[in-house]
């Protein structure tokens, strides 16, 4: 079994800046995929970015591509997102998750994550 605990979310003005940080706790995370995904209210879970468990494969989505990174301190076992030139319509709650299975591929389908944070709440006033 694995636990998830987001912090790092907060208030913040446009064009500003947040990082993410996601820690996991109950077993090594070692060859799990992990990845951020957000929900705005009314709608579906979006992934936004995941990283392989060795770090060499990143994938992100179109629309925070440039302007997110993940990472990961497998050490620590945990998993961040730093979030720049954060926009109105990033305002949602963001969630990290671990995919046991995809290996060195980062999947995009929420199905594929077994695990879940509780989400922490990122708001972006204009």
């Amino acid at each position: 079994q694995v636990q998830l605990v987001e912090s790092g979310g907060g208030l913040v003005q446009a064009g500003g800046s947040l990082r993410l940080s996601c820690a996991a706790s109950g077993r090594t995370l070692s060859g799990y995929t992990m990845a951020w995904f957000r929900r705005a209210p009314g709608k579906e879970h979006e992934f936004l970015a995941g990283i392989s468990w060795t770090g060499s494969s990143t994938r992100y989505s179109d629309s925070v591509k440039g302007r997110f990174t993940i990472s990961r301190d497998s050490a620590k076992n945990t998993v961040y997102l730093q979030m720049n030139s954060l926009k109105p319509e990033d305002t949602a709650v963001y969630y990290c998750a671990v995919d046991p299975l995809s290996g060195l591929r980062v999947s995009i389908p929420t199905t594929n994550y077994d695990y879940w944070g509780q989400g922490t709440q990122v708001t972006v006033s204009s």
